[in-house]
């Protein structure tokens, strides 16, 4: 495996000719990968049309070697501003606090998951305790309308006393139980920020489980998240056969590094990919999200432009915003329906607004900057 600070300093040792050349030629890349999305879309119209919740407004992408076809735009666990909703419904300062059993809460959860059935978004993805409680009740009595994925970071690779097989598998089998959720479409253990934490023994231990999971009928796919590029790349170059989707960063200001990029392992392993924080958070937003935020259109605008944007790339399955009330749902789903390429006003647009949501990223999210170049 090579050394962290060496991957994470290619893109700064490029010429600017070289970046630009090799700039130029990624986003022919992109051209061609995008035709070549077209057309797999074309070939495998009548399986898509059998997927989850399908819409012929939505746009599906396949999700590596699952073969699933998943939404262009998915549901994100997180519920970070749902108390401009929802008010009182944080117990504390911190989002996970919410109260799960605020009748308010609940109904709004359930909307935003009903506003993604009609829109045709199929996948929710669950990365907390709270998040799997919260989403398994909303979809309950229609299971089978979305896909889920699974994953209780407080008791996975985070947590010293979990990073052994059988601890993964009682954390999954607890989270199950308790959720009463009869089976899992993805389980995507989270892992340090910086996975290359971990050593070769604690990873083999949770590939271990996966693949355990996976035969037991427990889980249908398997996968991991972690936001250290070098360490995904080499898990996906490692364990190919377990390693079937990714989660991991990708902003409305990142870049495919010209060299040694995590998307050629992807594609070369036919992994797919759900890509988080494509707001930098809320960063990017100028309004607080409530309904009655003087900058609602103008921070509705630049979330369809971030979703254009990202989607630009074929190897990004789709990215996994967090919604808080079905406006922003239905307002995601008319960003996968626009013109992908952004014209030049639109680009120098989003362009600006990233600038400034990086420059006032706090402390605990100036990691993010380092997902400028993927």
């Amino acid at each position: 495996m090579k050394d962290d600070s060496q991957k994470a300093n290619q893109g700064k040792d490029l010429t600017r000719r070289e970046f630009m050349r090799d700039g130029a030629t990624a986003a022919a890349g992109f051209a061609a990968g995008l035709a070549a999305l077209a057309e797999q879309q074309a070939q495998a119209a009548e399986q898509i049309e059998k997927t989850r919740s399908y819409n012929p407004n939505m746009e599906y992408r396949r999700l590596g070697k699952t073969e699933l076809w998943i939404s262009a735009v998915c549901l994100g666990g997180h519920w970070k501003r749902v108390d401009k909703m929802v008010p009182g419904v944080f117990k504390a300062r911190g989002w996970l606090s919410a109260d799960l059993e605020n009748k308010g809460f609940q109904e709004n959860r359930r909307d935003v998951v009903t506003k993604c059935i009609e829109c045709g978004v199929n996948y929710i993805d669950a990365c907390t305790r709270e998040e799997i409680m919260a989403y398994a009740k909303a979809l309950r009595g229609r299971r089978d309308s979305m896909f889920f994925g699974f994953s209780w970071y407080q008791e996975e690779m985070r947590n010293p006393k979990f990073r052994t097989a059988n601890a993964l598998l009682a954390t999954l089998d607890k989270g199950m139980r308790a959720a009463k959720l009869d089976y899992v479409d993805l389980w995507r253990p989270t892992m340090h920020e910086q996975s290359g934490q971990h050593s070769k023994a604690e990873v083999d231990e949770m590939m271990k489980a996966l693949e355990k999971a996976r035969k037991q009928g427990k889980c249908r796919f398997t996968g991991f998240s972690s936001h250290d590029r070098p360490h995904i790349k080499w898990m996906i170059e490692t364990y190919p056969d377990i390693v079937q989707v990714v989660v991991t960063p990708y902003t409305a200001k990142s870049k495919v590094l010209p060299r040694e990029s995590i998307f050629d392992a992807l594609k070369q392993h036919d992994v797919g990919m759900f890509g988080i924080k494509p707001f930098s958070g809320t960063h990017l937003f100028k309004g607080d999200s409530s309904p009655d935020s003087p900058h609602a259109a103008e921070d509705g605008k630049l979330a369809r432009m971030a979703i254009r944007y990202i989607l630009n790339n074929p190897a990004v399955t789709a990215p996994i915003p967090g919604m808080i009330n079905p406006h922003q749902v239905e307002n995601l789903a008319k960003a996968v329906q626009e013109r992908r390429e952004l014209d030049m006003a639109e680009a120098k647009e989003l362009e600006e607004a990233m600038d400034k949501a990086w420059a006032q990223l706090p402390a605990d999210y100036e990691w993010l900057k380092d997902w400028e170049y993927v």
